[in-house]
């Protein structure tokens, strides 16, 4: 049984969704595409592709990452600011690295769905506007959902990500509704449900593994899928 009921569904106005690991698991998407990105370099810029394997590739985004801390927020420009520094080191065409942040763009557009997510999106946006609130750089209308959302809020259109309250008020804003009529829904017990709580919404936290430390688990309705949530809302 969840340790801390949902409040009563007619107390929630709108529900705020995480997307990547909530709704798909993120790290083969970001993989599928990071191979994609490989072969489009080894056709375009092949320099660059022999220099830069996956891991040379990550150890560099990882680099950009210690370097910009401010742009944290913003994974596109942090991904085209990688793929410059790969293509200007290795001599090659420096304005290459659009065409080739494209490719990968569209390659991470290709999710592979939790079996429960669509179902249950059906379910819940029947019943309730849904507004995407995410630190990632998924497109809804690219990856098909745009028609079971209101819209989405994202890190690099706030300039902060979650844990921010200040995206969670972005939200709110958005939707024109308080946030103590929110329900966020979301896989990171800190980012999402936490962040969600501290911010004034309602939270329910999707684990689909079993978490380490359940003592220090956020207080909040937790499921083990997008279906279990929908079937404690009642919808």
């Amino acid at each position: 049984m969840p340790p801390h009921p949902l409040p009563d569904a007619e107390r929630i106005r709108a529900i705020t969704l995480d997307l990547d690991d909530t709704l798909w698991p993120i790290g083969p998407t970001i993989e599928r595409a990071e191979r994609v990105l490989a072969d489009w370099l080894l056709e375009h810029a092949p320099g660059t592709a022999a220099r830069f394997d996956l891991e040379a590739t990550r150890m560099l985004r990882e680099e950009v990452a210690r370097l910009w801390p401010e742009r944290a927020h913003d994974l596109s420009a942090m991904r085209r600011e990688t793929i410059r520094r790969m293509l200007a080191a290795s001599g090659d065409d420096e304005s290459l690295a659009e065409s080739a942040f494209q490719a990968f763009f569209a390659a991470r557009q290709r999710v592979a769905f939790f079996d429960d997510a669509l179902p249950a999106l059906r379910r819940l946006s029947a019943r309730w506007p849904l507004l995407a609130v995410t630190n990632g750089n998924a497109d809804l209308q690219r990856i098909g959902l745009a028609d079971s959302f209101v819209g989405a809020v994202n890190a690099q259109q706030v300039g902060i990500g979650k844990p921010d309250a200040r995206i969670f008020r972005a939200a709110a804003g958005r939707l024109g509704l308080e946030p103590a009529v929110l329900l966020h829904v979301g896989d990171d017990p800190r980012l999402d449900a936490q962040a969600a709580l501290d911010a004034g919404l309602h939270a329910a936290w999707v684990v689909r593994d079993d978490p380490v430390d359940l003592a220090s688990a956020p207080r909040c309705w937790r499921g083990p899928d997008l279906l279990a949530l929908a079937d404690a809302l009642g919808v």
